[in-house]
């Protein structure tokens, strides 16, 4: 199972390593960046499930960030728990009225973190949580590891599993070669791009198996995506 994607925004060194710690323990894929600046680059470059966001946080605040993440199409829905020192009641009214989805107050407990955490993605993601997928007359079980067209089981190696069932839980997003790279194969993982295209090529023989519509999209010069209908 590809594990949701979390990206924390914390420049408190102690603090970030907690929540790595904590949050990779539950099977969470996490990333921390330390400053505003650098997690709206990386936020371009690649969507996370869920966004954890101090306030005060170097070059670009946590407020700020969030203002901008919500007027851009691909994170205008990203879920945000805004982390802070301050907690009188004007500053929690600005930060969810600014866009976050939640507010924790410093210091906080890790287990009611945790929980927040998973409350959220479980509201706001819930396809990240399900261990069944479903994308048009596609079923993708997470737990059996098996995939099936209108009923008909088919048969995929595992990184065309982790690619189809990561595109599933994005329908219709088209994802870069460079994207499905990090996401599926991981960002230390060195692999060729056009890996991809080869992964890619499988898969649509595998659930298309030659008689049905083919239910992957190629953009040129953009990427891939799974149709939604």
């Amino acid at each position: 199972m590809i594990a949701p994607r979390i990206m924390v925004v914390e420049d408190e060194e102690p603090l970030g390593v907690l929540l790595r710690y904590n949050l990779e323990s539950e099977g969470y894929q996490v990333e921390v960046v330390t400053r505003g600046d650098e997690a709206e680059i990386r936020l371009q470059e690649n969507v996370p499930d869920l966004l954890v966001l101090d306030w005060m946080v170097p070059a670009v605040s946590g407020i700020e960030l969030c203002r901008r993440l919500r007027v851009r199409p691909e994170t205008e829905r990203l879920p945000i728990i805004m982390l802070t020192a301050r907690g009188e009641e004007s500053d929690r009214v600005r930060g969810l009225s600014t866009g976050a989805d939640d507010y924790l107050v410093k210091p906080f407990s890790t287990p009611e973190f945790m929980a927040r955490v998973k409350a959220l993605l479980r509201r706001a993601k819930p396809e990240v949580l399900s261990s069944v997928l479903k994308v048009g007359d596609i079923v993708l079980d997470r737990e059996s590891h098996r995939v099936y067209r209108k009923k008909t089981e088919i048969r995929l190696g595992p990184t065309e599993f982790r690619l189809l069932e990561f595109m599933m839980r994005h329908p219709g997003r088209v994802f870069s070669r460079s994207q499905l790279l990090d996401n599926v194969w991981g960002e230390t993982i060195y692999i060729d791009e056009r890996t991809v295209d080869v992964h890619v090529g499988r898969l649509r023989k595998a659930v298309n198996n030659g008689r049905m519509p083919d239910v992957i999209r190629t953009i040129r010069g953009a990427g891939y995506a799974i149709r939604e209908d």
